[in-house]
């Protein structure tokens, strides 16, 4: 579903990604995991276009979103298909204020997939109710708990019917409870045998539902596997004892 191959990212001259290269297979849970500062967000930017790469090849469902060695990115209308196909999550929720909870999900579906406001609404409301907050359609971003707030992004990235979902850090702003709400409607997606990309600080989490387990540090994509073998690593230990 997803290759990235030989991923080079640099901002001045602090070198964030140092040749990553990474895979997720069609239906697959590929967590990755490391120390704050490792690249990991930057590097889920750059697979969403984000942020552009130095040098490198991503490919999404068979499609090139660039390949610096057959020169670069592909031309816009091309690069906007290879996007449509990922969801995004981001940190920090990223909801519009001034839109409630069904203007979220929906804005985003006529604006870009040019469905009808009929078409936009029903299809917020059955991803609204899969993430448990269809009876907070009419509500605004401010009434709801950060829990909410994130699980509203999560309905409205799989508004847009995404192959697969990026999520990066999608708790790490939440406290413990509301964790909990947000991981459970992740587990429930991998349940579904959704392919998602996920970064996360949630060691169980990563351990329970991810298939594959990337560990990266300092840029570099240091051990990868299932679950039971990365943890058992020597470095993988020391980090998770922390």
């Amino acid at each position: 579903m997803l290759r990235a191959e030989n991923i080079y990212k640099s901002f001045g001259k602090n070198e964030v990604l140092r040749g990553v290269s990474l895979r997720v297979d069609q239906g697959e849970v590929v967590a990755v995991i490391g120390p704050s500062g490792s690249g990991k967000s930057t590097l889920l930017r750059c697979l969403i276009d984000l942020e552009r790469v130095d040098s490198g090849r991503v490919v999404v469902g068979g499609e090139t979103l660039v390949d610096t060695e057959k020169g670069g990115y592909a031309e816009k209308s091309a690069l906007r298909r290879v996007i449509l196909k990922m969801g995004f999550v981001f940190q920090n929720f990223n909801l519009f204020p001034h839109f409630t909870v069904l203007g979220n999900v929906t804005q985003a579906q006529e604006r870009v997939l040019g469905r009808t406001k009929q078409e936009a609404q029903t299809r917020a409301m059955k991803v609204l109710e899969k993430v448990g907050l269809s009876d907070k359609a009419a509500e605004y971003p401010f009434m709801l708990s950060g829990g909410q707030q994130q699980r509203v992004a999560i309905a409205r990235a799989l508004a847009m019917d995404p192959q697969m979902l990026l999520f990066d850090e999608p708790t790490s702003a939440l406290d413990p409870l509301l964790t909990q709400e947000v991981l459970k409607v992740i587990k429930g997606l991998a349940e579904e045998n959704r392919t998602m990309l996920v970064v996360t600080h949630e060691m169980a989490f990563a351990r329970e539902v991810a298939d594959r387990v990337v560990y990266m540090m300092e840029g570099a994509v240091i051990a990868e596997g299932r679950p039971d073998e990365v943890f058992a690593l020597p470095q993988v230990r020391a980090f998770t004892s922390w």
